[in-house]
C-alpha cells in the first residue's frame, strides 16, 4: 500500500548534514519516498548518487528554464543515457518561466520541447515548471507532437482555467505549501475539479514552505502539513490522501515502482 510522498524536493539545495538529516526528519514524520528533480544535468552525478543511497529516493533529470541558456548540442543525447539509471523516473524539472525571464523565452520553449520529445521517445513523464507563462505553455500542450506526453504539473499556482485544460489532458498537479497560505484561493479553487487519481503533494524544497513553518527554509517533512490541508479541503482523512496520493505517485511514474 502507497504512503506518503515528496513528489517533488530539492534536497540537493541543501547544505552538507542537512540533507542527511531532512531525509531522517522527513521519514520520522511518515513520509515515504522522495522525488528530487534537477534543474541543471550538471547536477546529475550528485542527484544520482544520492538516490542510490537512498532506497527510497528518485530523481528527475533536465534542465530548468532558468538555465535553459545553458543547454548545449548533446543535452538530448546526454540526457537520453542518464535516463537510462533505474532511479531516473522522470524527465524535469523543465518548463516556461516569464516571472524572471532568466533565458530568453524563445530558448526557454525550445529547450522545453526537445525535453518533452525525449521523454515520450523514452516513455517518461515530464515534471512541468510553468510560472507567469500559462498562454505559452497552453500552446505548446496543444500541439499535436505532444499529445502522448504524461507530465505533472508541479507546484501548480496557474489557476482554474489552466487547470481544466490540463485535467482534459490527463495530467497531474503537483500541490505544495501554497495550498496553506491566505491568499493561496488561486490554488485551493482547483481542488473540487481535480480528479482524485491526479493530485500528487511535494514541498518543492527548500521554498515555499507550509504554514506553520513559513518564513523557514523548507523540508521534505512538512509535506506532511501539504497532505492535511488537503485532506481537510478534499473532506477526508490524513490517512486517505497520503494512501491515495502515493498511488498518484507510482502511477505517474511507474519506474519508480518497478524499481
Amino acid at each position: 500500500m502507497a504512503g506518503l510522498i515528496d513528489s517533488h524536493c530539492h534536497v540537493q539545495n541543501l547544505e552538507g548534514d542537512d540533507r542527511e538529516r531532512a531525509f531522517d526528519a522527513a521519514r520520522e514524520a511518515g513520509v515515504e519516498g522522495f522525488l528530487l528533480p534537477a534543474v541543471t544535468l550538471d547536477q546529475a552525478d550528485d542527484l544520482l548518487a544520492m538516490c542510490h543511497r537512498h532506497e527510497d529516493a528518485w530523481c528527475a533529470l533536465g534542465t530548468h528554464p532558468h538555465d535553459a541558456s545553458g543547454w548545449q548540442e548533446g543535452d538530448v543525447e546526454r540526457l537520453r543515457s542518464l535516463a537510462a539509471d533505474p532511479k531516473v523516473v522522470a524527465i524535469g524539472e523543465c518548463g516556461l518561466d516569464f516571472h524572471y525571464d532568466n533565458s530568453p523565452r524563445d530558448v526557454q520553449d525550445r529547450v522545453m520541447r526537445q525535453q518533452w520529445e525525449l521523454a515520450i521517445e523514452l516513455g517518461l513523464p515530464v515534471v512541468v515548471h510553468n510560472r507567469d507563462s500559462n498562454d505559452a505553455m497552453l500552446e505548446v500542450v496543444a500541439d499535436p507532437a505532444f499529445a502522448d506526453l504524461q507530465a505533472d504539473f508541479h507546484s501548480f499556482a496557474g489557476g482554474l482555467e489552466m487547470a481544466r485544460v490540463l485535467i482534459e489532458r490527463g495530467f497531474y498537479l503537483g500541490f505544495t505549501g501554497m495550498i496553506t497560505f491566505p491568499k493561496g484561493d488561486n490554488v485551493r479553487e482547483v481542488i473540487p475539479e481535480l480528479p482524485r487519481d491526479r493530485e500528487l503533494v511535494e514541498t518543492d524544497t527548500p521554498y515555499l514552505a507550509p504554514v506553520p513553518y513559513r518564513g523557514r527554509k523548507n523540508e521534505p517533512a512538512y509535506v506532511v502539513e501539504v497532505a492535511k490541508r488537503l485532506a481537510e479541503e478534499r473532506g477526508e482523512t490524513y490517512e486517505a490522501i497520503c494512501r491515495r496520493t502515493g498511488e498518484n505517485f507510482f502511477r505517474l511514474f511507474p519506474k519508480a515502482a518497478a524499481g
